[in-house]
């Protein structure tokens, strides 16, 4: 927590605060209120010469220890901003409590229980962004869940979330663009901007990222996820730039008139996230299928981070999606979690966050 200026405060979570010159605050630890109803609520405590205490709500976690159907139950309507989410995939993955081996219409009909859930307490503006996985030998898994809720949801976008990706080296050698194969432009076009576009790929390639690799004469390595963006009407606008990339080519800065002189254009539908490498997982990542906390973030931001003011995660895990609200400067967040040792990770990760942090948005 940081705490700064002669009369204006910045503190934990990026509230900034102007005093009074008769109120002298002084800086105190953040704290941590944890009603019996589970929920950890964040607070600022700014003691004053004046006989007052000022507590701020900086953020409200409200972490439960329950079943998400269940829990989704007890919410009101029309609710939630945005959901980053990544349900069990019925794959025989070794979680704590939950057994991940289902037959195939129980698991969906299982989905079709929390979709209802979930569409019910998003407001009509709101995002589902839903990561699923599947495994080289149960491909269509994905997609039998999309199709699955389609009679909830209007699948607005699709996200392809890259762990690893290898890239061609040859540009190490003549020290040009590393997109090194030209295509053919159209005859009204300037060959030399479609030329830094082409990819070739060579055995002389380096890997970027993590992925668990199989051995198989049949299947490639898996180093893919889906996000499937989800609304209730298909019609929901998002900040297309909150992610937003320079131009590669600032030619096309004046070329296209939707740029209105910008040199940043939409990231796309292909996202590359890779895991951060850690030495234990019992000890950094103590839990058997998570997505990175920056995915959860780009989420929060492709929505548009001023318009989220309460998410949801019904399937907490170890907390990334927390972290990220945390970090995103979300007012309030709920998660649902089955497994008090994931759940106890997650109050952990949020507590460590706010201990490191000094009111920045990574």
């Amino acid at each position: 927590m940081s705490i700064s200026g002669e009369h204006g405060y910045t503190v934990e979570a990026g509230v900034s605060l102007t005093w009074p010159s008769d109120l002298q605050p002084t800086r105190l630890p953040l704290q941590t209120s944890v009603p019996e109803n589970k929920t950890a609520c964040y607070f600022l405590l700014v003691r004053c010469a004046t006989s007052r205490d000022i507590f701020l709500q900086m953020a409200a976690f409200d972490l439960r220890l329950e079943d998400c159907v269940t829990g989704m139950a007890s919410m009101p309507d029309e609710h939630v901003d945005v959901v980053v989410t990544s349900p069990p995939y019925n794959l025989g993955i070794s979680y704590g409590k939950y057994s991940d081996r289902q037959d195939r219409q129980s698991y969906l009909n299982w989905c079709c229980d929390w979709a209802a859930q979930i569409r019910r307490v998003l407001k009509s503006s709101g995002s589902l962004f839903l990561n699923i996985g599947a495994a080289p030998s149960n491909p269509m898994l994905p997609h039998e869940i999309v199709t699955t809720l389609r009679d909830f949801f209007v699948l607005q976008n699709t996200v392809h979330w890259i762990k690893s990706i290898a890239i061609d080296n040859a540009h190490r050698k003549t020290g040009t663009d590393p997109h090194l194969n030209p295509l053919r432009a159209p005859p009204s076009r300037d060959p030399g901007a479609d030329a830094k576009r082409g990819v070739r790929v060579e055995a002389n390639a380096t890997t970027y990222g993590h992925f668990k690799p199989i051995s198989s004469k049949r299947f490639l390595n898996d180093c893919h996820e889906y996000i499937f963006h989800f609304t209730k009407s298909g019609r929901v606008e998002l900040d297309r730039l909150g992610l937003g990339v320079p131009y590669q080519d600032k030619s096309n800065i004046a070329r296209w008139s939707h740029t209105r002189g910008s040199d940043l254009r939409c990231r796309g539908n292909t996202w590359f996230i890779p895991y951060e490498t850690i030495q234990s997982r019992e000890k950094e990542r103590p839990h058997p299928a998570t997505f990175p906390v920056q995915l959860a973030q780009w989420c929060i931001k492709l929505h548009g981070v001023s318009r989220v003011e309460t998410m949801l995660d019904p399937f907490l895990g170890i907390g990334n999606s927390a972290v990220a609200a945390q970090r995103c400067r979300v007012k309030k967040f709920i998660g649902f979690e089955i497994d008090e040792t994931y759940l106890a990770e997650a109050k952990r990760r949020l507590d460590s966050t706010n201990s490191r942090s000094a009111a920045t948005v990574h």
